[in-house]
């Protein structure tokens, strides 16, 4: 189980200037025996707010850490300054889940100057692993606006200002007699979905042609010689956070070991 605790923290000052002076910060412990990693917890939020859909000016995620390290509790909080890395540091929290990126632009040098060198600095003594969820949590519709929304009452909500090139297409040729579990894959992963309809796909049969070379397993035909298949064209639309999962689903499930699949224009 989870404990969270609400806490008041008491920034110090700097002689530039630095976030809000006193903000609320939740620590989050998991007692759980499964060993969780940083790149779980990146998981799970990157579905909820998805990196593509950050502005063009902003650096979400992971900003310093190792995704593959171990993590039992996070701290999260609206900026990240050295009272808050002092905070996590105290409270055992190897991870801080912050809505501003400390780090906005690249750093040349690390000497302790400002806010945010000291900030690095000191995330970095104590093991802190920092993630940014900005912009991207704020273009979603259960993220921050929409829980203003929600608060203010507002009805039939949507997204203004819609972000562009967050739909892809992804065709691929598969032997007929495995074009379902195909789709079943693509789909399961996220792939078909056009506003309220889902397993939308479109399909096509044709006959592939293909000469499995020296050193190959050939799902049906041989080496050396070609082969021809009946196959089925599958074409999805999926959404841009969830390339990597639908390609893999793909693979998954595809019988080929080299799958012929192609991203043609949206």
């Amino acid at each position: 189980m989870a404990q969270v605790e609400n806490t008041p923290i008491d920034r110090g000052g700097g002689p530039e200037q630095e976030p809000s002076q006193q903000q609320p910060v939740l620590c989050l412990h998991t007692h759980e025996r499964r060993k969780m990693r940083i790149k779980d917890v990146i998981t799970v939020l990157e579905a909820w707010a998805p990196p593509s859909l950050q502005e063009d000016y902003d650096n979400c995620g992971l900003q310093l850490g190792d995704p593959t390290g171990e993590v039992r509790s996070a701290l999260v909080c609206l900026d990240c300054t050295e009272a808050v890395v002092a905070e996590a540091a105290a409270q055992g929290c190897g991870l801080i889940i912050t809505h501003h990126p400390v780090i906005f632009k690249g750093l040349k040098s690390l000497v302790a100057r400002t806010y945010v060198e000291r900030t690095v600095l000191l995330a970095l003594k104590h093991g802190v692993a920092i993630y940014a969820v900005h912009t991207n949590l704020d273009n979603v519709l259960s993220g921050v606006n929409g829980e203003i929304a929600e608060r203010l009452g507002l009805l039939r909500t949507q997204v203004l200002a819609p972000r562009a090139g967050q739909l892809l297409k992804l065709a691929v040729f598969v032997p007929k007699t495995h074009a379902e579990a195909l789709r079943d894959a693509l789909f399961s992963a996220g792939a078909g979905r056009v506003g309220a309809y889902d397993e939308c796909s479109f399909n096509a049969e044709g006959l592939g042609t293909f000469r499995p070379g020296e050193g190959t397993d050939p799902f049906v035909g041989k080496r050396r010689e070609r082969h021809h298949e009946a196959e089925v064209r599958v074409e999805v639309v999926l959404p841009a956070h969830l390339e990597g999962r639908v390609i893999a689903a793909m693979r998954s499930a595809h019988p080929y070991e080299e799958v012929a699949y192609d991203r043609p224009p949206g």
